[in-house]
């Protein structure tokens, strides 16, 4: 488990996936299960998977047919998405299946009959057990080569990075200001008996922000250092909670829930919506604490149109889907040739050394990492 302490490059990247989700509004600080830090978690929480939804049976094998099997949280502009199809002639049904650890599932579950055609929104945390579970089609994307390819997994294109999420730290700017306290910057200054009972965070178990503050820990600390970590982090007082709304908005006291504790786990896409009408910033992402989360799409193996489902991968690099991302989807773009609106790029840029661990070991080690988690926070 050497040099399991890896960083990613940031850089300003394009995002993905266009799609309609029946019955759902993708507000700025809702979601699935565990919604995201500002437009619905990417990956949502991690907790049991539903039974899977079916699929139209009677759906035509044809070339101008694509389902593509989303989490609850993804959405995209409905006349982007109109004008792809009117372009295109592929007619786009969009699928949701729950958070990304359900979506998952269901996939694993009727990879013999499979739901859809393509899939968008397995995450980082959950490609290593996506690739095993042979669920994934190769397919390459002409238009990789714009950033997203720098996320590459697999030598077979098993999977194509859409989008990303920085999981950071966010920061009550006025709290530390009033009480002339000086803001933390590393994950080794939480422990700091300076900032006691002051941070909360998310049950890695059951939230996908909770899960990459984990992962985070273990890349700085190591795979045998990490656990001391938290010991420390429990005795300064850190509070863990179910999900991201009640962290965010219950206890962090730089939200609308004007909580007491003024440290607490997002995105380093929450502060423009924390800033003041008068334009002034109200929390601030600590970006040296930060994990990558890249989201992924991909061809379904058995797939009904292949074809079909590799142009709707295509339309999710496309420049206008990419461009659309921030405001959709609250996620930073793959595509590096894409702006940041300029609200992001003054008070949300990207992490330029965010922590990352690679899928395999992931998959490998998850719930022995969830196991010792629950064993130091309720020991």
């Amino acid at each position: 488990m050497e040099s399991i302490r890896q960083r990613t490059a940031g850089g300003v990247r394009a995002v993905v996936v266009a799609v309609a989700i029946i019955g759902m509004t993708l507000s700025a600080c809702a979601g699935s299960t565990d919604e995201g830090g500002d437009g619905g978690d990417p990956g949502a929480d991690t907790s049991a998977p539903a039974e899977p939804t079916p699929a139209d049976e009677d759906r035509e094998s044809t070339d101008n047919a694509v389902t593509l099997i989303t989490h609850g949280s993804f959405a995209v502009d409905t006349d982007l998405l109109a004008a792809f199809e009117a372009d295109s002639g592929i007619d786009v049904t969009i699928l949701a299946q729950g958070d990304a650890g359900e979506m998952l599932s269901a996939l694993t579950l009727t990879k013999e009959n499979p739901l859809g055609d393509a899939v968008f929104g397995i995450d980082s945390t959950f490609a290593g057990k996506a690739i095993d579970a042979g669920v994934l089609a190769p397919y390459r994307s002409a238009l990789a080569g714009n950033g997203s390819a720098d996320y590459a997994l697999d030598d077979e294109n098993l999977l194509t990075a859409i989008d990303f999420g920085d999981v950071c730290i966010n920061a009550d700017l006025d709290y530390f200001a009033e009480n002339g306290l000086d803001l933390p910057v590393t994950l080794a200054d939480l422990a700091d008996p300076a900032y006691r009972d002051l941070t909360v965070v998310t049950d890695p178990a059951t939230s996908s922000p909770g899960l990459a503050f984990l992962l985070a820990t273990v890349a700085e600390f190591g795979a045998d250092g990490w656990q001391d970590y938290w010991i420390d982090l429990k005795a300064n007082g850190v509070k863990a909670v179910s999900g991201w709304t009640e962290a965010y908005t219950v206890d962090f006291s730089g939200s609308s829930g004007q909580g007491d504790r003024p440290l607490v786990l997002s995105y380093a896409s929450s502060p423009p919506s924390e800033v003041g009408a008068d334009g002034t910033p109200r929390t601030v992402a600590l970006l040296d604490t930060c994990y990558r989360q890249v989201e992924y799409a991909g061809v379904l193996a058995g797939a009904e149109n292949p074809t079909g489902a590799g142009k709707v991968i295509d339309f999710l690099l496309s420049t206008g889907f990419q461009e659309q991302i921030p405001s959709q989807m609250w996620m930073y773009p793959v595509d590096t040739a894409t702006a940041l609106p300029d609200d992001w790029a003054e008070h949300a840029p990207v992490a330029t050394d965010a922590y990352s661990v690679d899928a395999e070991t992931i998959a490998a080690n998850r719930q022995t990492w969830l196991a010792e988690w629950a064993d130091v926070m309720q020991g």
